[in-house]
């Protein structure tokens, strides 16, 4: 275990997140409970760095929480297989890919409104119009 220690702003700055966020982390488990100075004060290691940026890099690749936790499970289980990393990867991408559906169905749903509107000084908007009908009818029903 090494002797030095870093502060909580000095691991906010090394690793790319904020204070709140390692906070946040620290809290879900996926980071280790920071040692604590005698005033209380959170104190990491040189490693924390590593397994904060490896949060980061999986967040910005859009992993779940939970599937971080999978993650770094794996990370540290040096008896662990490939297979099952890629197994976890293929899963998301099979999500991401439904999430990219969905966002091309929205986006080609806006497009068609937009087309549908002068953008006049006339009040009439075709875009307002489906907003206001679809709000309706999914409140009464």
């Amino acid at each position: 275990m090494s002797d030095v220690f870093l502060t909580i702003g000095e691991m906010a700055k090394r690793s790319g997140l904020t204070a709140k966020m390692i906070r946040h982390y620290e809290s879900l488990g996926l980071l280790p409970p920071a040692h604590r100075s005698d005033a209380g004060y959170r104190h990491y290691q040189e490693q924390d760095i590593r397994q904060l940026r490896f949060i980061r890099q999986a967040r910005e690749l859009g992993f779940s929480l939970p599937q971080i936790g999978e993650l770094l499970s794996l990370w540290h289980d040096e008896q662990r297989s490939s297979s099952k990393v890629k197994q976890l990867a293929l899963e998301h991408i099979t999500i991401l890919d439904q999430k990219i559906a969905e966002l091309m169905q929205m986006k080609a749903g806006l497009e068609k409104l937009a087309s549908q509107c002068h953008g006049d000084d006339n009040p009439d908007c075709p875009i307002l119009d489906e907003l206001s009908c679809c709000h309706s009818a999914a409140t009464t029903e």
